[in-house]
């Protein structure tokens, strides 16, 4: 039995209990938030995974993809990722290889974390068949439902699906044009084989068949963002709007045969557009959880794009976004290593942070790292940080003379100038 049918029944599971624990809300708000579709908690029957609850009036949540390429393909180095990633504070994982054994690559990837797994089952499908036909084109639509349950039962969570390509939203997209073309993967590959078959997007077309593969394996089902924009200028078009009324409408029917769903949201977008994508998002899904990627609110940043990144999922996460999918410094130069993982990983989540602040006035850790800094306590600094071991080993690459100051102000500490006259103490 689903999670949205026992909470639809007034049942409070065993991992809405825990995910209340974790978000301090009562397990009643976890429950309501399931059934009426505003929160989801992704889970598998075949394996154990941390409950982690995605949704509104919940702490924003990172995500971390990793995968191997066409170029290098690296088990050990996968694996490590996806520990690196966990360790390093990330709340879910998605495994997006299109290189090597997939089979093998996922299995062992699962293995290795307690967090909730997502994967892309397209990416698979249509490799496959480049590989067993020589073409994208070649992909046999059953080949996809296939590879989607077979996914499933490795104990993959939750899984992107490009449901919101379909023929009306590709001629949307043949009329307008794109400045930065078309950068999803999945809406490339799923694109190219609707126009060279004539034929409608079997994701769209069967999806009534692929909600019974969503519910018989209980996974989440993300809405795939295909038509994202991969350009600033490019940002909220016509396309992206079509495809997201699409995504909306699905979403709807998925939360009614009792499917948990997320719904994606677009990838290259202004500051200035943020907050409207956002909040139309919510209008038209019926405020389910909304998963950002990026956004990315400038194009001219390689080697930067965490950085451009956290910018945008900081107000994306205070204007209401739930989700947001980590940027690493390697965005659009090559796959990412371990230490870029781990760069992403911290930055998105210094960003989560910031729009929680907002979204939901969590500043209790902020009031606390203002109180141990006036009071130059050390080392409740460097418990409260991000990333404490980092904050230590910076200090102490740099050990000042007085044990209470820094190395940046040394002698003329400004706390220490006024500890003796004043009593800030509040």
């Amino acid at each position: 039995m689903s999670l949205i049918t026992e909470a639809k029944k007034g049942n409070l599971t065993e991992e809405m209990k825990l995910v209340a624990a974790d978000e301090r809300v009562e397990p009643e708000f976890v429950r309501r938030g399931l059934a009426n579709g505003r929160i989801v908690i992704p889970v598998s029957p075949y394996r154990y995974t941390k409950p982690c609850g995605i949704g509104k009036g919940l702490r924003t949540k990172v995500n971390a993809s990793i995968g191997t390429s066409s170029d290098i393909v690296d088990i050990d180095m996968e694996i490590e990722k996806a520990k690196v990633a966990e360790a390093t504070g990330a709340d879910t994982l998605m495994e997006l290889s299109t290189g090597g054994d997939f089979y093998d690559i996922r299995k062992k990837v699962i293995d290795s974390t307690t967090l909730s797994v997502g994967s892309v089952p397209l990416y698979q499908a249509f490799i496959e068949s480049i590989r067993k036909y020589g073409s994208a084109v070649d992909m046999k639509e059953d080949e996809l439902f296939r590879i989607t349950a077979e996914q499933a039962k490795l104990g993959t969570n939750f899984m992107a699906i490009h449901t919101g390509i379909n023929l009306l939203t590709v001629e949307r997209l043949k009329r307008q044009g794109r400045f930065g073309g078309l950068c999803s993967r999945g809406g490339a590959f799923m694109t190219a084989w609707m126009l060279h078959n004539e034929k409608e997007n079997p994701l769209y077309s069967e999806f009534d068949y692929l909600l019974e593969i969503m519910k018989e394996h209980e996974v989440t089902l993300s809405m795939g963002n295909g038509m994202r924009a991969g350009a600033i200028h490019d940002s909220t078009d016509r396309a992206q709007i079509q495809e997201l009324i699409m995504n909306s409408e699905l979403s709807d029917r998925a939360h009614e045969a009792g499917v948990q769903t997320i719904v994606e949201g677009p990838g290259h977008i202004p500051i200035d557009e943020i907050d409207a994508n956002v909040k139309l998002m919510k209008r038209l899904s019926g405020e389910k959880p909304f998963y950002m990627l990026g956004p990315l609110v400038t194009d001219i940043a390689p080697g930067y794009d965490h950085i451009v990144a956290a910018i945008g999922a900081s107000i994306s996460s205070a204007s209401g976004a739930d989700f947001i999918c980590y940027v690493t410094p390697a965005e659009h130069l090559a796959l990412p290593n371990i230490e870029d993982v781990k760069q992403g990983v911290i930055t998105a989540r210094i960003a989560a942070h910031i729009g929680d602040m907002v979204k939901n006035n969590d500043r209790e850790r902020d009031l606390n790292m203002g109180r141990a800094r006036r009071d130059l306590q050390w080392g409740r600094m460097f418990e409260l940080a991000i990333d404490p071991a980092h904050a230590k080993s910076v200090r102490d690459s740099r050990s000042p003379a007085d044990e209470e100051a820094c190395t940046m102000c040394g002698n003329y500490c400004a706390l220490k100038i006024v500890k003796q006259s004043f009593n800030f103490e509040r």
